[in-house]
């Protein structure tokens, strides 16, 4: 049995990575889990939650499959993407996948434009209808400051960790991420010590990789490395 751990980001929920889940589990008889990180979902709860509490959460998850799995792939988006390569160094899992994996963040130019776009469409009267704008509001509202804080640490434990991944892995960036910029997913790949790994631009992307125009092209890659010997 192959089990597969998929880890949402900050701020995010199962949804940030469910399309690429659903893929899987259409090819594969794997089992697959897509926990949710303390305090976060639909409704964000992040108030008094530490950083420790996600990693050990995700932590317990990997565990459980561990325990249960012959093979174990680990896929993080954003800060999953740090706590998975954190994970990776701590347990001995078989396979990588880095999705817009936050080792840098904030990507000012492509974060200006799409603010530019917001701004254009609020003077159209559209701006109730983005999707982008929607979820952005409701996380910045719902994002008390200390847990953006507690986000940093994620970043501060797992960083330094980087050059001690050695497992084949998968790195997977969007050219138009306003949050972690591209230069995040080269870093990760000069830096990780792995023979085999494998960097992936999508030209279509923003940040929620899972959900860009071309995702079934890079969910076609992801599987293809998973499957491979």
């Amino acid at each position: 049995m192959i089990g597969c751990l998929l880890i949402h980001g900050f701020t995010g929920g199962p949804y940030e990575v469910e399309p690429l889940a659903e893929y899987l589990k259409e090819r594969t008889d794997w089992e697959i889990v897509v926990p949710t990180l303390p305090g976060h979902g639909e409704t964000l709860a992040l108030k008094g939650i530490k950083h420790a509490a996600w990693i050990e959460h995700a932590e317990e998850e990997l565990k459980h499959l561990i325990s249960t799995c012959d093979k174990v792939y680990v896929i993080g988006f954003s800060m999953g993407g740090l706590i998975a390569s954190y994970l990776s160094v701590k347990y001995s899992i078989d396979k990588l996948v880095l999705l817009s994996a936050a080792a840098y963040y904030l990507n000012f130019k492509q974060l200006a434009k799409e603010i530019g776009n917001l701004i254009k469409e609020g003077l159209q009267g559209k701006i109730l209808e983005n999707e982008l704008y929607n979820r952005y509001k409701f996380k910045v509202t719902n994002t008390p400051i200390l847990s953006a804080y507690e986000f940093k640490k994620v970043v501060r434990v797992a960083r330094p960790l980087l050059e001690k991944v050695d497992i084949p892995t998968f790195i997977a960036q969007g050219e138009n991420d306003g949050i972690v910029p591209p230069k995040s997913a080269k870093y990760i790949y000069e830096t990780i010590s792995s023979e085999e790994k494998n960097l992936y631009y999508s030209s279509k992307a923003k940040h929620l990789i899972c959900h860009s125009e071309d995702k079934h092209e890079l969910f076609g890659e992801i599987y293809h490395f998973l499957q491979s010997e």
